[in-house]
């Protein structure tokens, strides 16, 4: 069937809302095990009539609009968010690097998309899962902007003989994630003699969570930013330019010029500090849609007057029994800093605590950064590899005099392991503990960045 116009796609659509794909499924391509494809697949064979292709062009060619079927799930506390990225078209290295962005296969069939959105819930089979809503989207201007920032971002560093070192921590919002059946799945790019893995372009899951909360839940995100700003300067630049002028200043002083009427120790002081400075007071870091869209996580640093963190950067607490049973490429360590971006916000003390007590801390700037692919691919996983045999052959724990008292003692790497990570306690206290997968308890862990590896990324600051 042909259809005219996107209003004859859009009502075809609606009439999948609230039918299970087994409802929707004339071919039978889901019940029979033979049979390969997708929800895609019997969305566009059995709902749109259109036989199954791989073709480069967008699937309702004459339109300009590309069909995607995309799972959202209902988290614990009820939000809603997007189960996984959105892939996009495969990327042909040796091609994608002759293109502008104007011209590029990216924006050729991606331009205009009919999201599909079901809901994805565990433990029902997947043909009985339901179709939830249909839209119809395009790129709002600034989310174009900064889309064409990060495509420019992937090609530069194909061009440069490195899209076997392309991270989605590389880029804000359209991503280069790995594309293949397995890690073999390589093909050839311009100026390397390597082959890198097959990768295609995809908006990331935190850019989808945010299409989610906006057009199934609702929510409104707060933008500091515009398409004409973006135009001259990067997502980077702005953000730079936003915190300059409070260079110098303690937290106090922040506050006061930015009018945040806020108790000083409360953990919600710096985020107030910084929705403010962006100009959107009142705002959780989460509801700043910049933020969001990119998953940018914020981290506060405090430097000694070496220019060295006074503590190590922790992270979230371990689920060793998933630890153990997961492989290092699905790994939630791995994911973490391969999708995230992280904006590390730097305050630095002008005396050490032997010469003031009760010294303050001044802003030294800010820093956007993502962990490199090297030292994920080497010194991340040694650490989970050496984790994954300590666990494999049973944690060593035991209680070591200290002073008049004892303290216990565990085998898990430490800061000396490999100068960039290590695995240490983060609890509220002695007694909260959780059980190894060998049974025995352990008072909770996580993993932390080294605080001289940290001073190693913020020289440029000091």
């Amino acid at each position: 069937m042909e259809y005219l116009t996107t209003d004859e796609v859009m009502l075809k659509a609606k009439e999948a809302e609230g039918k299970t794909f087994k409802e929707i499924d004339s071919y039978n391509r889901l019940s029979n095990k033979n049979s390969k494809g997708g929800f895609g697949q019997v969305i566009e064979e059995s709902l749109f009539g259109y036989k199954i292709n791989s073709d480069a062009r967008p699937d309702f060619e004459h339109l300009n609009l590309e069909l995607k079927v995309t799972p959202f799930k209902q988290n614990k506390n009820k939000t809603f968010s997007a189960k996984e990225r959105l892939v996009l078209n495969i990327i042909n290295y040796m091609e994608e690097v002759k293109y502008t962005f104007e011209t590029s296969s990216f924006l050729k069939k991606n331009q205009n998309l009919l999201l599909m959105f079901y809901e994805w819930i565990p433990g029902i089979e997947r043909e009985d899962l339901k179709v939830f809503k249909s839209i119809l989207f395009t790129f709002p201007e600034a989310d174009l902007e900064i889309i064409k920032q990060d495509w420019h971002t992937i090609v530069n560093k194909i061009k440069a003989g490195k899209a076997h070192e392309l991270s989605e921590g590389d880029t804000n919002y359209l991503g280069a994630c790995s594309k293949g059946a397995n890690k073999n799945s390589l093909r050839e790019q311009p100026n390397s003699p390597l082959r890198a893995m097959q990768r295609a372009f995809s908006l990331k899951q935190s850019y989808m969570t945010a299409l989610v909360r906006k057009y199934l839940h609702s929510d409104q995100l707060v933008s500091f930013t515009s398409a004409n700003e973006l135009k001259k300067k990067s997502l980077e630049e702005i953000l730079a330019d936003r915190f300059a002028p409070y260079k110098g200043l303690t937290p106090t002083e922040m506050a006061a010029r930015l009018n945040v009427n806020s108790n000083p120790k409360a953990k919600s002081f710096i985020p107030q500090i910084i929705s403010s400075l962006l100009g959107i007071k009142g705002t959780k870091l989460d509801g700043i849609e910049e933020f969001s869209k990119a998953n940018i996580q914020f981290k506060t640093i405090r430097l000694k007057p070496n220019g060295v963190p006074k503590e190590s950067m922790s992270f979230k607490n371990i689920d060793f029994n998933a630890w153990a049973t997961e492989s290092w490429e699905e790994s939630e360590l791995r994911q973490t800093f391969y999708d995230t971006k992280f904006l590390f916000v730097v305050f630095q003390y002008k005396e050490t605590e032997k010469e003031n007590p009760n010294r303050e801390v001044y802003f030294k700037g800010i820093k956007l950064w993502n962990m490199p692919v090297n030292t994920i691919e080497t010194k991340m996983k040694q650490l989970w590899q050496e984790v994954n045999t300590i666990l494999q052959n049973g944690v060593v724990i035991q209680e070591k005099p200290y002073g008049k008292s004892s303290r216990t003692h565990n085998n898990f790497p430490k800061k000396d392991f490999n100068g960039v990570s290590h695995i240490r306690p983060k609890a509220q206290n002695s007694n909260d503990k959780i059980t190894l997968p060998d049974g025995q308890m352990i008072t909770k862990q996580c993993y932390w960045l080294n605080d001289t590896y940290i001073a190693s990324l913020l020289k440029d600051l000091y």
